[in-house]
């Protein structure tokens, strides 16, 4: 008669302890995995915010919103309200709140209903362009920012509805508004995001292409129209 074999307390604690080892080898390469997917999806959002920009440009003699306040551009809504009906991801009862596009994954706070801060820079130093701008005004449209990952921090605005009054505060507008700065003012402190994604955004340029941008590369001019 066979005796029936068994692991022992050692042998158990051997096996355990190698699947600990795995799993620390493992999870930092699966959270890396993670976030990549995440700024894919973004980058993805951008890109098609960015078809949907281009065609409502065509239907508008190439004009766009240069602000989300939305008591301040064509048709008196935001640019995000805007661009809905051109938008391959239709909204539900013509809420903005229900196009996942216009949130970037990575945000981390989900109460964030916009994802995105545009680009309201003024034509003159001063205030920011509450205006509509022609394409063609803009001279360098392959080097110039629409939008750009929203910053989050507690001097961040948190956007719930359309006709928040702070809805203005995602619009970018001066130097101080970049990821370098270190402001923290809840006017003129960092609305780009200087860390969403690895070490810097995404952002969407106004020839509609899409990339990753480091922090310490973006600069004044590339908010710029005219240079």
């Amino acid at each position: 008669m066979f005796k029936r074999k068994a692991f022992t307390l050692i042998e158990l604690l051997v096996v355990i302890a190698i699947i600990a080892v795995l799993m620390g080898i493992l999870m930092p390469a699966l959270q890396r995995v993670r976030k990549q997917a995440k700024g894919v999806v973004c980058r993805s959002n951008l890109k098609q915010i960015g078809m949907a920009a281009g065609l409502y440009a065509e239907d508008h003699d190439l004009v766009i919103p240069r602000s989300a306040g939305w008591s301040t551009i064509t048709e008196m809504r935001p640019w995000f309200q805007c661009f809905m009906p051109f938008l391959a991801e239709k909204p539900i009862a013509d809420d903005y709140r229900t196009v996942k596009m216009f949130r970037c994954p990575s945000y981390p706070d989900k109460e964030q209903t916009l994802g995105y801060v545009v680009n309201g820079w003024p034509d003159r130093e001063g205030g920011p362009s509450w205006h509509t701008s022609r394409l063609t005004e803009c001279e360098h449209p392959a080097t110039t920012i629409y939008l750009a990952d929203n910053e989050d921090g507690p001097w961040r605005t948190i956007i719930r509805k359309a006709t928040d009054r702070d809805l203005t505060r995602c619009d970018v507008w001066t130097e101080t508004h970049l990821p370098d700065s270190d402001s923290r003012d809840i006017t003129r402190g960092r609305r780009v995001a200087r860390a969403r994604h690895r070490h810097g955004c995404n952002v969407l340029l106004l020839d509609w292409h899409v990339e990753w941008m480091a922090a310490e590369e973006m600069t004044v001019n590339m908010w710029k129209f005219k240079q």
